[in-house]
């Protein structure tokens, strides 16, 4: 079954936020090498001008991001998937068939002329077609390719809304076009489709079994010669405040006696029985996996704000459905705890 994600929030232009104006300016800013943030259906992304080598420059300037880790470059459809690599393979335009427009990242042969500050100086390129309004008025109006990682600084929780993209960068970047907070939540399922059978680089709102219903081909796994993809770093999408994630019954012990040693503590829960203690910040998450993982981000960002001393987060189920989620906390927490 194709995997869906639905813009109720959005008008059939762009956003009531966004007008034709502001995708005007957003097209200038970009073709003179400038920056604009935009939302996608999985998170907000930090764009530039992919064939510009110092606007990609400038954007893993102001990301913080390390020259070796490659950008996604984002496209307005299928149609120019060939202007970026050298060979679209079978299981590519299956994929691409099933899931563009959409929260999917599709790791081909780069064409000759693809810069080496897109793809971490690998013979790799991303490329995924995203199906947010605002992203494909903006992307089908500029008519190139769009590099852009995620709107935070590196390996710092992603951002699902336009005030957490003003937040991490203030003036930094020229615009951030406002679409509404971000319809998936988590960064897109990363598939790497260069050779017989596709090897799944990162998780994502597309599940292992869908991509292999619509390859039809098992998955194979990732080994040393894989490419690097975007967010396959142990440490990433990491709050500020130290992150932990455990069991329930555990949770409970380590907040209360954390609070006796004087600390606050900040819990991201799966019950809605806050218990009685001072210095308790507690959200409660979403039940179902799509919801839980539409709210992470921001909800990590809540707690991260709220002056605490750690971040306890309630395991949650583990299986197929969850996995994105469990891949995003723990390394969540790993990042957390790096100095």
């Amino acid at each position: 079954m194709r995997s869906t994600v639905h813009h109720s929030a959005l008008s059939i232009h762009h956003s009531a936020l966004v007008s034709n104006s502001d995708i005007d300016e957003a097209v200038a800013i970009l073709k003179r090498g400038g920056l604009v943030a935009f939302p996608t259906e999985t998170v907000y992304g930090l764009g530039a001008d992919a064939s510009n080598p110092e606007a990609i420059g400038r954007l893993y300037a102001v990301k913080g991001r390390p020259a070796a880790h490659p950008v996604i470059v984002h496209l307005a459809s299928v149609t120019q998937l060939e202007q970026w690599v050298r060979e679209i393979t079978a299981t590519a335009r299956k994929l691409a068939q099933q899931f563009w427009p959409g929260p999917l990242t599709l790791v081909l042969r780069r064409a000759g002329g693809v810069a080496d500050a897109l793809t971490g100086g690998q013979d790799t390129v991303g490329l995924r077609v995203p199906s947010h309004p605002v992203a494909q008025a903006l992307l089908s109006q500029f008519g190139g390719g769009v590099a852009a990682p995620s709107a935070n600084r590196f390996g710092h929780v992603s951002a699902t809304t336009a005030q957490h993209v003003r937040d991490e960068f203030a003036d930094a970047v020229e615009l951030v076009l406002d679409g509404g907070q971000s319809e998936v939540g988590i960064e897109s399922t990363i598939v790497d489709v260069t050779g017989e059978r596709p090897v799944l680089l990162r998780l994502g709102h597309i599940s292992a079994r869908e991509i292999e219903d619509a390859a039809g081909a098992s998955l194979a796994a990732p080994n040393e010669a894989a490419p690097r993809a975007p967010g396959g770093l142990a440490a990433h999408y990491a709050p500020r405040t130290p992150l932990m994630v455990m069991e329930a019954d555990l949770l409970l012990e380590l907040a209360a006696s954390l609070i006796a040693q004087g600390s606050r503590v900040a819990v991201l829960a799966r019950s809605a029985l806050r218990p009685l203690l001072p210095g308790l910040e507690w959200i409660t998450a979403p039940a179902d996996p799509s919801h839980y993982a539409h709210d992470l981000y921001a909800n990590l960002r809540l707690l991260d704000a709220a002056g605490c001393q750690a971040i306890l987060v309630e395991r949650p189920p583990q299986g197929m459905a969850w996995a994105a989620v469990n891949d995003r906390l723990s390394r969540a927490a790993v990042g957390s705890r790096e100095p």
